[in-house]
């Protein structure tokens, strides 16, 4: 049977070409995915490591200490404390550390790279061996600074040149004396590090001779274990904690290890989408091979084959097929791992430098994948084969489905379908959080449901083209007639676009309802013209707001002062704000009695007025970060947004309960509203500070859209495999129909039919089966968007259904390019068919 079956495959070599190219795709894709996840994270890891050779253990100032003080009162480490590590028995040398937020500009003025990861440094002496020099000296004062040679090369800047930088303040304007490299991650993910003297670091980061954290190096011999035991009987143990520089680098391994598996995952799933859709392919090519072998099966029936040894024969050809492509998808799998990583630095992310990583596991995952997918998808196939009776129809060539696989196929789908949508429609009523699973499990029931209802559906919606197709003539008639000539093919055909658009569409319709929610809510919640803020989320200083007031045509600002709070003995924040303004700088809507802030008078989020039981017009106690207690009274309740959520009280009554006040955001209303000469001058009245950043509300909307839309992005990007591999398809079930038919098309072609028709009625075929997936997709798509929309809504109120007509219109259209670029070497195939040949054929 082995011999059978290596026969076979032998013989249908052209046959099964399309099938190994569905599952090399796949394949390739998943060891792709892994190669290219395994070389990032051994890469990163190695780097952080290599970033950890100069720290044997690392001093910090005890967590749960720092938990007991009071906001921003947490323990630094001090210069008797460093002096301290440096003399203990076994030490060599220790730094100091010191390190904040640090904005640098690039020649335009525009912050470099990420806010979130703009950070700054202390320089320790004239030769620090963390940061090595590659030009220039280590600097001194506040004049100079060292910056690394990532953001040098991307900004074009020199040693002499001399940049713009802020550090939680004013406007820097320092001279680059040196140049350094640095294992630094942040760097690595594209942001920049810029270094000041020790003196100077400490003076702009608001830590007068302290330090943030003490890295002591361990004399030659000595373990990292034995100094960290010396520096813990040193040091006291109720301030500081220790960690091996080991310990560290295990630490930040295994932090970037989980980060790359949320990566890693997300691209499996896309490449098990791929999978998923070539098993289509698969079981269709087994399935019409066996069609076209019942003589043959029959015959080995005859002479004694067993029905598993039928079975048997064709898992073999499913082997013999899943592993040449397996071996082929890791070959192209590893080439995608490396393009993928060489293509990282198109979309300037920086990655270190490092050895392309092909692991055991990868190879083994790739084999079994390839391999098990095709078998199993040839198995149900296998079996039909096997119960082929040795007598069999003789001039049948294809085994009709019986009344009762019909019907019991029908209810199946039927009822599949209908818990889908039953457990969709439940999940729609549920909390964000909960609906979310079962909704995923509704999904999948709907789309098993679908593909299994498919056959049925095949007839009614291509019965519908039948208008169209009659323009056409003969060729139009008799694409519609195979269309549905074995629907179960055409199904099965038409489910793998079906699959691909269903999630584009989904996706497509929830980021378009999405960011119209954003905007919306944008434009409802925020009257300011500008929203000002850090570029790191960090907090402003006051002075900020003092300056925008004071600049010529603001007409009114407001902050957004966040402060702590005791009520009812649970923690709650405060938003201060101007009482006197904030009416016609933010507009939520409000729910009950008034938006009106000022001395008592508080506005409270729909929310949290909910959770306290308040209402307009109710009284509370509040208990302040300075311990003293105040009434106040809840004027009316709104509904909270990303801008505004929480108890709003007027800044003047907050402020002498607050230490060191310091605002969030501040609103800025104009006289003239927006435009590009009022947005220059506000950031002319900042120092145009590139640690600042002054967005209207379109910038507002967009940066947060931006995400999704990068997202979405991405996601058509890979869902691109997906749709590759249900062309290739189209394209093997054409193929092999028209050699199925090579006599009914000899006879046509007898009868007058001419190559053109010929061609014609192929292309009309596939064009026909690609609309019927895509309708379907599309179909699903706008349920399933319109389902997580209605998650979605449970937590954004602005949030409706938005459906991108023109988008899915394009996806229709794709569809119908689909079907006619797939259907082009069939139909060239089945015109030249020798009309004499081809009657003869059996």
């Amino acid at each position: 049977m082995f011999r059978t079956a290596l026969r076979n495959v032998l013989a249908h070599k052209a046959r099964l070409l399309m099938t190994v190219l569905a599952v090399m795709l796949g394949v390739a894709f998943v060891s792709g995915t892994l190669v290219f996840t395994n070389t990032i994270s051994d890469a990163f890891q190695k780097s952080s490591a290599k970033g950890f050779d100069q720290v044997d253990v690392a001093v910090t100032a005890d967590s749960r200490a720092a938990e007991g003080d009071q906001v921003g009162k947490a323990h630094d480490l001090t210069r008797a404390e460093l002096d301290k590590s440096e003399r203990v028995p076994g030490a060599a040398s220790a730094i100091g550390v010191v390190q904040g937020f640090t904005a640098i500009a690039d020649k335009d003025g525009k912050l470099i790279g990420d806010g979130f990861q703009s950070q700054g440094g202390n320089y320790w002496g004239t030769k620090d061996p963390r940061y090595p020099l590659v030009s220039g000296h280590a600097p001194k004062g506040r004049g100079e600074i060292l910056i690394d040679s990532e953001t040098a090369e991307r900004a074009g800047y020199e040693v002499g040149d001399t940049v713009r930088m802020s550090v939680d303040g004013p406007v820097l304007t320092p001279r680059i004396t040196g140049i350094f490299t640095t294992d630094d991650g942040n760097v690595a993910a594209g942001g920049s590090l810029t270094l000041f003297d020790t003196a100077t670091a400490q003076k702009l980061f608001g830590k007068a001779g302290t330090y943030d954290q003490i890295d002591v190096k361990a004399k030659a011999g000595v373990t990292q274990a034995a100094l960290k035991a010396e520096l813990d009987k040193a040091l006291p143990g109720d301030r500081v904690e220790t960690t091996t520089g080991k310990q560290l680098a295990d630490d930040q391994a295994r932090m970037i290890s989980e980060s790359m598996s949320g990566m890693q995952t997300a691209l499996l799933v896309f490449a098990g989408i791929a999978l998923f859709v070539g098993t289509f392919i698969i079981a269709n090519t087994f399935t019409m091979l066996v069609a076209q072998r019942t003589k043959e099966l029959a015959l080995m029936r005859a002479v004694g084959a067993s029905r598993r040894q039928v079975t048997r024969s064709v898992l073999i050809e499913a082997f013999v097929v899943g592993a040449v492509a397996a071996v082929a998808g890791l070959v192209a799998g590893i080439g995608i791992g490396a393009g993928l990583r060489s293509l990282m630095g198109t979309f300037d992310a920086t990655v270190p430098d490092g050895p392309l990583i092909i692991k055991p596991a990868t190879i083994l995952t790739a084999l079994a994948v390839g391999i098990l997918v095709t078998m199993l998808a040839a198995w149900l196939p296998g079996r039909r084969a096997a119960k082929i009776p040795p007598v069999a129809a003789m001039n049948s060539v294809h085994a009709k489905a019986t009344t009762k696989s019909l019907v019991l196929r029908n209810t199946l789908g039927a009822l599949f379908s209908a818990a889908g949508v039953a457990v969709v429609l439940v999940a729609t009523t549920m909390d964000g959080s909960d609906g979310q699973m079962p909704m995923g499990l509704g999904a999948v029931l709907l789309i098993i449901g679908v593909f299994i209802l498919t056959p049925l559906l095949s007839r009614p919606l291509i019965a519908a083209a039948a208008p169209v197709l009659r323009a056409f003539g003969v060729s139009g008639k008799l694409a519609r007639q195979n269309s549905v000539r074995n629907p179960r093919r055409t199904a099965a055909t038409a489910s793998a676009l079906m699959i691909g658009l269903t999630l584009i569409t989904g996706m497509t319709v929830m980021a378009g309802s999405l960011q119209q929610a954003i905007e919306k809510m944008a434009s409802s919640s925020i009257k300011a013209d500008y929203v000002v803020s850090m570029a790191n989320g960090n907090p402003l200083s006051p002075d900020v707001e003092k300056k925008l007031a004071r600049t010529d045509g603001v007409t009114a600002t407001s902050p957004i002062r966040n402060a702590v709070s005791r009520i009812d003995g649970r923690t709650e924040y405060l938003t201060g704000v101007n009482g006197a303004a904030i009416g016609e700088l933010a507009g939520p809507k409000v729910d009950a009695g008034s938006f009106k802030v000022g001395g008592t008078q508080v506005v409270v989020d729909s929310e949290t007025a909910k959770s306290y039981g308040w209402k307009a017009g109710s009284a509370f106690t509040v208990s302040y970060e300075d311990g003293k207690k105040q009434q106040l009274t809840v004027a009316g309740t709104y509904e909270s947004n990303d801008f505004l959520r929480g108890i709003l009280l007027d800044q003047a009554t907050l402020a002498p309960h607050k230490s060191d006040p310091y605002n969030m955001k501040v609103m800025v209303k104009t006289a003239g509203g927006t435009s590009g000469a009022t947005q220059d001058k506000l950031e002319k009245a900042l120092g145009t500070n590139p640690a600042i950043k002054v967005q209207d509300k379109k910038d507002i909307s967009n940066e947060i859209a931006q995400m999704f839309t990068l997202m979405l992005n991405m996601v058509y990007g890979l869902l691109a495999m997906a749709v590759i591999v249900a062309v290739l398809g189209v394209v093997n079930t054409l193929a092999m129909s028209v050699f199925e038919r090579s006599q009914e098309i000899g006879m046509l072609r007898a009868i007058g039919l001419d190559r053109k028709g010929i061609k014609r009625m192929v292309r009309l075929e596939s064009l026909v089966i690609s609309l019927f997936g895509a309708v379907l997709g599309i179909g699903l798509g706008v349920f399933f968007g319109w389902a997580a929309g209605e998650l979605l809504a449970t937590r954004l109120a602005t949030y409706e259904l938005v459906l991108p007509w023109a988008r899915m219109g394009v996806f229709l259209l794709l569809a119908a390019t689909v079907g006619v670029l797939a259907a082009l070497w069939p139909a060239r195939r089945a015109a030249r068919l020798n009309m004499l040949e081809a009657i003869k054929a059996e």
